[in-house]
């Protein structure tokens, strides 16, 4: 019966029996080799992961041997700082703009190598330089640790390149067990003490983006001056250790045990410390595989008498305390995480969070402990698990109350309580709660707190970045969002062409990345735009949704104190659109609520203090400068000159008005007089050039056939393509108030240089007289006060009639303000009858047409219509007037190369051929120096692409500070007395406010 029955497999045996060995065996389409036992397709390319490359798998050893390695650090004002490879010196760099086409790059570096006193030679008994970290002050301060916990403070008082120590090193003990493993730079109070303020998100609606404010609880603790920061570390052996500054700029240490040490798996390798709620929260990783929570305390010591002192004369004598909060272990491995190499269970990273709020939400979240431990395939991994891998694990601080006591009800029941029922009184409960783990396939070597701990960045060894949610988790920034814009990223920009690297560091803007690559150079990485092609002309939802962004992220820099110069590097991709400069400037204007309006009889020194709209007038300058040998747009010159004539009433005022504990008078050094002689050469040849371009515009018929006819509207484009600014220049309140802030304090210096030089005369005619004073600096101080008077008598106009001519056009604009104002109201009262309310809406809306018609002329708009009866009787009339008490050929003749305003092809090419700059301190001219006497030392290296070894100290003739924003150039000079000293100090930023970089003087050609 069986054998009857058919085999199934009879008919594919006798196939198989019967095929001979000529008979070629196929699977169809499919090739045999591209199958695996089941006809599934087998993947038989070689793994796409590049294998670690050494520097790297050195570099992770690093990170798991101790924390507190960071190679490169990027300040607040704008210094890059890197270990330089011999591991005993830094290279500082910073972003700069190149003088021959505007474009931005990163500076060549500077080679420091003095981590003493200037009088004592600085050793490395203590290793290699192992990690750098910036405070958050206004002058920076750079705190550099070897490997035994040594620590060097630098000062950037001046400069983005040349420090000084505020901190020697060589008194610290050379102890392993001294080594830092954390540390930490305490907060700077915030300008309104209780918050951090970030401008966004920009929201799209039908009208434009409407964009909102997040405000950051800020919290300390803080050192008791509001300008200064102390620097706490933590070291191998537990150790908390503070270093802060007193008042004198002395920097001392105290320090607390954290922990005690009895063996080696007591000691720590990693920690991370925040501030919270005015406590500090330290996570400590030990050798026994705990994390440990501890809350520390600083305790100033200052009685309430001592506060109201002044902040010179107090001495800081801080306490620290300390708590035990929570403990757990690190190593909990969980499900999806590589567990072939034991190197895996080493921790790389450490970091602290503090709570925060988030935004919309009443409830504070906890605070978060992150712990990194990575994966590195090896040859004899890679076959299994050939990926990197990094396991990103988190546990929040969690504090939970103690359990309510029984009510006393049910002690009338006979119920006891136990011991183990809490009693009134009981302490809060805190432990440590371990969140899921984040496992991600690269390589983290570096991660960053942004928006105030609100979001957490993660470096991947490849080049690439990730942003995380700090209450989350989840991903963002990482696809464009033009309907809610958080960051640049969200408006369509990325970071391209990544490279691999050992170290990174995000700009305190966020909008680009510094990196030590394999090879040990320094590369920067700013944010490109990738989205859509934007259109040519007409409106665009892209190119709205970049300059929000853009608003946003200049916004948020302005309100912290950041230089923003990656975000003028990124905005320079879209200078060649003709608004852009302006539509962009508008929404500062509005995000900031800037006030642009000084039409009304107010104080100049509302308008010096404005540092929103000098925020604006620098950002035009910049974008409207497009080499030095190149010439500038409309915007850029006239911002250009009205940031100078800023910086000129400074420091006139200042000079003019010391404080009263300087116990000097700056006006009777010969080197702060000098300064302002030139500062008053400068300003006397720029109100002769305004008044010899609007002498031209009255010659222009052209022109003043817009103040007749019906071609009003005509008027600005003519003025811009013949790039003349003068007109703007006085019918803009704000650069008029700078123009008349100039002509009185010119009448001021000339009034003093005239009483002086008669006052120094008559004493040098009598004996006794002569025989008084410093005789060493008499003379000096009388030439000066001669160069002076010399400068202001001589001016081509008279100086107090251009003022009276700058108040009459002031007046006429405020009578036509007015008098649309009143009509509009009378137009409003005839709709609706009158009451207050209705008269204060009336008024509202004058202040904001008025607002409107300044922020119009700042942009080089059209005036409105109502200007132009002003504008005839203004040039018909007063100029010509005013006209009759100069001589216009004497104008047109004159020289205004000091002026650095001419823009014609010749000019130009005679300033590349004198090869000669202005000295935007003292106005002088600075004389090349020769190609021979300029090829030796720093200049050839800097030459050569090399790094320049700047000295501590220079002598003054040696270098030049250039701005890193518009390249204005001023000599390095220090004060050697008191008054100039204090002068010079407002000179330490540029007039446009970029940073000054310091430079070979050899460097400047000729």
């Amino acid at each position: 019966m069986a054998e009857d029955i058919p085999l199934i497999l009879d008919d594919a045996m006798s196939g198989i029996a019967g095929m001979s060995g000529d008979v070629p065996v196929g699977l169809g389409d499919v090739d045999v080799d591209d199958v695996d036992l089941f006809g599934g397709p087998v993947d038989l390319s070689l793994p796409s992961h590049r294998p670690p490359s050494k520097q790297l798998q050195l570099r992770i050893d690093e990170q798991r041997i101790r924390g507190c390695n960071q190679r490169i650090a990027w300040s607040k004002q704008g210094t890059i700082a890197s270990i330089g490879a011999d591991g005993q010196s830094i290279e500082l760099r910073y972003l700069r703009t190149d003088a021959e086409d505007a474009s931005w790059a990163l500076s060549e570096a500077t080679s420091y190598a003095q981590f003493s006193s200037s009088n004592t030679q600085t050793t490395f008994a203590g290793g290699p330089i192992v990690h750098l970290a910036w405070a958050a002050t206004g002058h920076s301060e750079l705190a550099v640790i070897d490997s035994v916990g040594r620590v060097s403070i630098l000062a950037f008082s001046t400069s983005l390149n040349k420090p000084f120590a505020l901190r020697s090193w060589e008194a610290d003990p050379v102890d392993d067990l001294h080594a830092v493993v954390g540390c930490y730079w305490l907060p700077i109070v915030p300008a309104n003490k209780q918050y951090n303020v970030i401008y966004g998100p920009a929201v799209r609606e039908e009208s434009g983006y409407r964009y909102e404010t997040t405000l950051v609880h800020a919290s300390g603790p803080y050192h008791p001056n509001p300008n200064k920061s102390a620097l706490l570390c933590v070291t191998v052996s537990g150790t908390l250790r503070l270093l802060f500054s007193q008042n004198s700029n002395l920097v001392q240490d105290t320090s607390i045990e954290l922990e005690n040490i009895t063996s080696s798996d007591d000691l720590t390798s990693h920690a991370s410390i925040c501030t919270d709620k005015n406590m500090l929260l330290i996570a400590m990783v030990t050798a026994s595989r705990q994390l440990k929570v501890v809350r520390a305390a600083i305790g100033w010591n200052q009685s309430q008498q001592d506060k109201q002192a002044p902040l010179q004369s107090q001495q800081l004598n801080p306490m620290l305390q300390h708590k035990p909060t929570a403990v757990t272990t690190w190593l909990q491995h969980s499900g999806g995480e590589s567990q072939l190499d034991i190197s895996s269970d080493l921790v790389s990273h450490v970091e602290m969070l503090p709570s925060a709020l988030p935004t919309g939400a009443n409830q504070w979240s906890q605070p978060l402990v992150i712990v990194v431990r990575e994966y590195l395939p090896t040859q004899s991994t890679a076959s299994y698990h050939p990926e990197p891998q990094s396991i990103v694990d988190r546990w929040e601080l969690v504090t939970e109350s103690p359990p309510q006591p029984l009510h006393p009800a049910f002690e009338q029941l006979g119920f006891k309580p136990t011991q183990s029922i809490p009693q009134t009184g009981s302490q809060a409960h805190t432990r440590l709660n371990k969140l899921p783990p984040v496992i991600i396939n690269k390589l983290i070597i570096s991660i960053q707190n942004l928006h105030h701990g609100r979001v957490v960045c993660f470096f991947f060894s490849d080049g690439t970045l990730q942003y995380r949610d700090r209450f989350t988790f989840e991903e963002v920034f990482n696809e464009p969002n033009p309907a809610r814009i958080a960051s640049l990223q969200h408006a369509g920009f990325q970071f391209s062409d990544p490279t691999p690297c050992l170290a990174a560091v995000l700009s305190p803007t966020n909008c680009s990345f510094a990196q030590v690559c394999e090879d040990g150079k320094v590369k920067w990485n700013n944010l490109k735009y990738t989205g859509p092609d934007l259109a040519p002309t007409g409106p665009d939802p892209n190119y709205a949704a970049i300059v929000a962004g853009l608003t946003t992220a200049v916004s948020t820099s302005s309100a912290n104190i950041i230089s923003y110069d990656d975000i003028l590097a990124t905005a320079r991709q879209f200078i060649n659109r003709p608004r852009f400069a302006y539509e962009w400037m508008m929404e500062i204007v509005r995000i900031l609520k800037i006030n642009v309006d000084y039409s009304e009889d107010a104080h100049h020194d509302q308008l010096v203090r404005n540092n929103s709209l000098h925020l604006c007038l620098s950002i035009l300058n910049h974008l409207g400068f497009r080499g030095e040998f190149k010439p500038r747009s409309f915007y850029g010159k006239f911002s250009m000159l009205a940031l100078n004539m800023r910086n000129i009433v400074i420091l006139i005022t200042i000079s003019s008005n010391a404080p009263s504990n300087l116990k000097v008078n700056p006006l009777d050094e010969p080197d702060v007089v000098d300064a302002l002689a030139g500062c008053a050469k400068w300003a006397v040849d720029f109100l002769a050039y305004t008044c010899d371009c609007i002498f031209n515009l009255l010659d222009d018929p052209k022109f003043l056939s817009f103040l007749t006819g019906n071609n009003f509207n005509e008027m600005v484009p003519y003025l811009l393509e013949k790039n003349e600014i003068a007109l703007h220049l006085i019918l803009c309140s704000s650069t008029r108030g700078f123009l008349s802030a100039a002509c009185r304090r010119l009448l001021h210096l000339d009034s003093i240089s005239s009483r002086a030089t008669k006052f120094y005369e008559q004493q040098q005619q009598t004996p006794t007289g002569a025989a008084n004073g410093n005789s060493s600096l008499r003379p000096a101080l009388i030439m000066a006060y001669q160069k002076m008077q010399q400068y202001t008598s001589s001016s081509l106009i008279k100086v107090q009639e251009f003022d009276k001519l700058l108040w009459a056009l002031g007046e006429d604009i405020r009578h036509t303000y007015q008098s649309t104002a009143a009509a509009q109201s009378g137009a409003a009262a005839k709709n609706r009858g009158q009451n207050q309310g209705q008269n204060q809406a009336t008024d509202n809306a004058a202040k904001r047409f008025q607002a409107h018609c300044e922020l119009t002329l700042l942009l080089a708009n059209n005036p409105p219509a109502h200007f132009q009866p002003l504008l005839r009787k203004f040039f018909n009339t007063n100029v010509r007037q005013f006209r009759t008490l100069t001589d216009p050929a004497k104008l047109y003749f004159a020289d205004y190369s000091i002026l650095d305003v001419e823009d014609d092809y010749r000019s130009l090419q005679e300033k590349r051929a004198r090869h000669t700059h202005i000295d935007v301190f003292k106005r002088v001219e600075l004389k090349p120096t020769s190609s021979t006497s300029g090829a030796s030392g720093s200049s050839a290296a800097n030459a050569a692409g090399h790094p320049t070894t700047l000295p501590p100290h220079s002598a003054p003739s040696e270098y030049y500070r250039r701005c890193a924003r518009c390249t204005s150039i001023m000599e390095d000079i220090t004060g050697s007395r008191p008054g100039y000293t204090f002068v010079l100090a407002q000179q330490r930023k540029c007039s446009c406010s970029g940073n000054w970089g310091l430079l070979p003087r050899s460097a400047f050609v000729g």
